[in-house]
């Protein structure tokens, strides 16, 4: 091993392999030709890579095990915006300390919170770092979609030369990664074991040291409230801006029209309490839901939705009233589709907690969906007959 180097100013800083790894993973002695290594490269280099380490396969970048600020307000924009649809890292293989010839070899997404989540708990550390190209999904819903997958690692495997890299022949696999990942297939196509290693990264320290034996502990999957909490805002803001508008629009329109033109007065006036209930369906399903998780009663998350949607309906009916007179078309309109609407959004969560997998949110899609199109129909039947019963038409 040549030596590492960091980007410290002054003539210290190593040229090569200055812009990270390519799209097709670090394989060649030397730098990308795409890269060009100019002064304005290295400085538009992520901070979080700190230099490169000469290794018998050419330079490879050299991660830092830090999560500076500049991370973290990455992580919150990630969580409470479409940010995290980009927020990616280049595929391909990475450094942590200065690893050798029998370091370990730990497998990531290219999701950046993941990528993240495994090297700051890499320090102190030697590891290689192979990250696969999963379109900038986490490890967890990778897996179930197919691009962490055993096709992904094996062509990474390829492209990086671990053969030439490193003298043992395993390579450590996160747990929730493992139903994309066909271990025998990649032995028999690499010669590489695959290590299924801890659920949590703050675990790896651990596993490694004890011989890479997990305990009970590293293998239980735990989704505690915490956990749960801080994912709420990546439901609860596509639901705002996604279709809070549109049926805002359409709450409006709906409530506003008369025979003589749109009234303002009228739309925000007997509109009002419906976007309210609009507002709630989405805590309901994006934040009470997940909050209850557990507690809810029934498996299915578009149950587990539907109950506490109906329940947050029923009480905010008993405390404001949703039209200035009982109506039961606008009755059988508020407890159809507000607890209907709660039910949806509950069922994208299940892409965000491991209580359920592929399959089961599958034939949740093919019940539910259905019954969710018929509910929406339903809704607009019983809108029409509401106003033209107001314009007594009927």
């Amino acid at each position: 091993m040549a030596g590492l180097k960091f980007r410290n100013q002054g003539d210290n800083r190593d040229m090569s392999a200055c812009c990270g790894p390519s799209k097709a993973g670090v394989g060649a002695a030397g730098p990308s030709s795409s890269c060009g290594c100019t002064a304005d490269a290295i400085e538009k280099r992520p901070l979080w890579i700190v230099g490169t380490l000469k290794s018998d396969i050419g330079p490879v970048p050299v991660i830092s095990t830090d999560i500076s600020r500049s991370d973290f307000q990455e992580h919150f924009r990630c969580r409470i915006s479409a940010y995290r649809n980009n927020y990616t890292v280049p595929p391909g293989l990475y450094a942590a300390g200065t690893p050798g010839r029998d370091s370990d070899i730990l497998v990531s997404a290219n999701y950046k919170l993941s990528f993240d989540a495994l090297r700051k708990e890499l320090k102190g550390l030697n590891a290689w770092v192979l990250v696969l190209d999963t379109k900038g999904i986490n490890v967890w819903c990778a897996a179930g979609k197919g691009t962490f997958g055993t096709d992904e690692l094996i062509k990474r495997i390829a492209a990086a030369k671990l053969d030439k890299l490193v003298d043992h022949r395993r390579i450590i696999v996160p747990q929730l990664g493992a139903p994309g990942i066909s271990g025998h297939v990649v032995r028999k196509a690499t010669g590489f074991t695959v290590n299924y290693g801890p659920v949590r990264a703050e675990d790896i320290a651990a596993y490694i040291s004890s011989g890479y034996r997990p305990t009970e502990e590293m293998r239980t999957v735990a989704f505690p409230l915490v956990d749960r909490l801080i994912l709420t805002p990546m439901e609860i803001n596509p639901a705002l801006k996604k279709y809070f508008p549109w049926y805002a629009l359409v709450i409006l329109l709906v409530f506003g029209l008369q025979p003589q033109g749109i009234l303002f007065k009228d739309a925000f006036a007997a509109g009002s309490p419906f976007l309210i209930l609009g507002m709630i369906s989405i805590l309901a399903g994006a934040l009470f839901t997940p909050v209850l998780l557990p507690w809810v009663p029934f498996r299915s998350f578009a149950i587990k939705g539907w109950i506490v949607g109906m329940l947050s309906v029923f009480l905010f009916v008993q405390f404001v009233s949703v039209h200035g007179r009982p109506d039961t078309v606008l009755s059988l309109f508020t407890y159809l589709f507000f607890p209907l609407a709660s039910s949806y959004i509950a069922l994208q969560f299940t892409g965000s907690t491991t209580f359920t997998g592929m399959s089961g949110v599958k034939k949740e899609l093919r019940i539910s969906v259905p019954l969710y199109i018929l509910g929406v129909i339903v809704s607009a039947v019983l809108l029409v007959i509401y106003k033209l019963g107001e314009w007594r038409l009927l």
